[in-house]
């Protein structure tokens, strides 16, 4: 089985090393390396050139798109495999997180489905953090308009989503992984969760994307709570825009009431206790329910 791994770079020349070598001791799956460079100023392009010197990895260059935009890039650029996983440049790998990846989804032939994982949050020196942060999906498409928890590190999919994926690249994009995660339930797809970390999430000064405390995470909510940012129902309209025909009736009669309520006091209270729109974080739910009360979702 191929997979072809996706790196975004943007001045990541302090991990780069560990974690490519970590991408290229995977075991038992063929892994292509992809890297697009998004305007490193460090010496990360360097440390790209001695790579692709030795035909261990293929990388370009483009203009800076934040990680979010520069990963769906990569995924619409991407040559053909069976399998493409996406790679942040400082975490490093366990050798069997791919293989344990693809033997969970490879009997999906020709349906669009992905898996992701548990992760492991460690120091900069990768020893385990005492604050982890397990989660217990429902995988349903109802929690993931709601609930964006996604490790876009853990992602891997199968070619029938990626040819899904690229049909439509929406205006208004949160993050690369919790977009796919939304298509891929949305056209009635298959995500598996592997409760299990084969991954050690770096965390340390310089992330472009990480997982902070509870605190930190409360401060994220509420600062899109009271600056209207409305990523839940932009991108409910964004795969409204793109998916309509592609999506079961069901999904799309939920995402157009999602929509709708956005100009409908009383759609807005009657979401507030869909069952649809069940989380498995009761802290979510209650958030969500003041983002409908406010109409800031």
């Amino acid at each position: 089985m191929t997979v072809n791994v996706l790196m975004s770079t943007y001045n990541g020349e302090r991990y780069l090393h560990q974690q490519i070598e970590s991408i290229l001791r995977q075991e038992d799956v063929e892994v292509v390396l992809t890297v697009r460079d998004d305007g490193s100023t460090d010496k990360t392009r360097a440390i790209l050139d001695e790579y692709s010197a030795q035909g261990l990895l293929t990388w370009y260059s483009g203009k800076n798109l934040g990680p979010a935009r520069s990963f769906l890039q990569l995924l619409h650029d991407a040559a053909p495999a069976d399998f493409y996983a996406f790679a942040d440049q400082d975490d490093v790998w366990k050798p069997e997180k791919l293989r344990m990846a693809v033997e969970q989804i490879k009997e999906f032939h020709g349906v669009p489905a992905m898996y992701f994982g548990q992760t492991c949050l460690t120091d900069e020196f990768l020893s385990p953090l005492p604050e982890q942060i397990p989660i217990s999906p429902l995988l349903t498409y109802g929690e993931s308009l709601v609930y964006q928890f996604v490790g876009g590190c853990t992602m891997v999919l199968n070619n029938s989503l990626r040819d899904k994926v690229v049909k439509y690249t929406p205006r208004h994009l949160y993050m690369h992984d919790v977009w796919i995660y939304c298509v891929c339930l949305a056209v009635g797809g298959r995500v598996v969760f592997d409760p299990h970390s084969y991954i050690y999430y770096r965390q340390h000064g310089h992330n472009v994307i990480g997982q902070g405390d509870k605190v930190t995470e409360w401060k994220r909510s509420f600062h899109r709570l009271i600056t209207k940012e409305q990523a839940r129902f932009k991108t409910a309209q964004e795969l409204l825009q793109g998916y309509s025909e592609d999506m079961t009736a069901e999904n799309r009669r939920l995402t157009e009431d999602f929509v709708r309520a956005k100009n409908g006091f009383l759609t807005r209270l009657r979401l507030m206790y869909d069952k649809r729109l069940a989380t498995s974080s009761p802290a979510t739910t209650r958030k969500f329910r003041l983002a409908l009360l406010f109409n800031t979702f």
